[in-house]
Parts: C-alpha cells; structure tokens; sequence
C-alpha cells in the first residue's frame, strides 16, 4: 500500500488531469466520436443509396436483355419471313421456266411435226408423179388391166395413208 501522502497528491493530480480531460479534452474525443459516428452512418446510407441503384442497375440490365432478346427473335422471324420468300419466289420462278420450256418444246414439236408432215406430202406427191409416169408407160390396152392397175393403186394408197396416220 502507498503512503497516505503519496496517495494525496496521486488523487489531486488525478482529479486536476481529470478536470482538464473534462473540460478541453473528453468534448474533443466526444465530438471526434459524434462526427465519426455521422460519417458512419452517411456511409451506410450510401451504401444502401448503391444497393438500390445497383438493384435499379440489375432490373434495368434486365429489361435490356428481354428487349434483345425480343429484338432477336424478332429478327430471327423475319430473316425467316425472307428465307422462305425467297424459296418461294425460287419456285415459282423456277415453275415458270418449266413452263416456258415446256411451250417452247411443244412449239418446236408442232414445227418439226408440220416439217415432217409437209416431206411426207412432198414424198407422197413424187410417189403419185413416179406413179403416173410408170402407168403412162405401161400399155393399158385393155379395161381388165385399166381396172387391176386402179385397184392395186387404191389399195397402195389406203396402205400408205394407214401407216402415215399411225
């Protein structure tokens, strides 16, 4: 235990650095505390203040995607729009050349079948002249002979027409 007058002036001194801790010092420290205490909570609130913006950010960033997603399959749909419009147009323009084609053949049938036509006809006609020529050779004196040379001609002629109508 220390003496009594050591324990005196310890007291005093205690209490004089106590009462200027009092009066200067501890509204220093409580002021300092006070402040710090408000930079605190100002610093919550902006923390809270970023979260809600950050949530606003989430929710907007959100909303963006949903629209390019949209966006997207908007565009999807309409690149297929074309697509198929163009295969469309593909085939009908494609079923128009077959028509085209297919015209331009019958014509050029019909050409080749009026050109074959036409040299049957003239074959036909050399027949008949060669024909004729032969039985102006040949001496019809009598009407037996006039008769058989006219049948075998008729018969000649419907053989002849028979094969050029198949």
């Amino acid at each position: 235990m220390p003496d009594s007058g050591l324990l005196f002036w310890m007291v005093l001194i205690f209490a004089i650095v106590f009462a200027i801790l009092a009066k200067w010092g501890f509204p220093v420290v409580t002021s300092m505390i006070d402040k710090r205490k408000e930079y605190i909570a100002h610093s919550l609130e902006l923390a809270k203040e970023a979260d809600q913006k950050m949530a606003n950010i989430v929710k907007e960033q959100d909303r963006i995607i949903s629209e390019a997603r949209s966006e997207q399959n908007r565009i999807l749909k309409e690149a297929a729009e074309a697509r198929n419009s163009i295969i469309r147009q593909a085939q009908e323009q494609a079923r128009d050349e077959a028509a085209r084609l297919i015209a331009e053949a019958k014509v050029q049938i019909q050409a080749e079948k009026e050109s074959a036509m036409s040299e049957i006809r003239s074959q036909v006609a050399m027949l008949s002249v060669n024909v004729a020529e032969k039985v102006i050779r040949k001496s019809l004196s009598t009407d037996k002979d006039q008769m058989d040379l006219i049948g075998k001609m008729v018969e000649e002629s419907s053989r002849a027409d028979s094969g050029v109508n198949n």
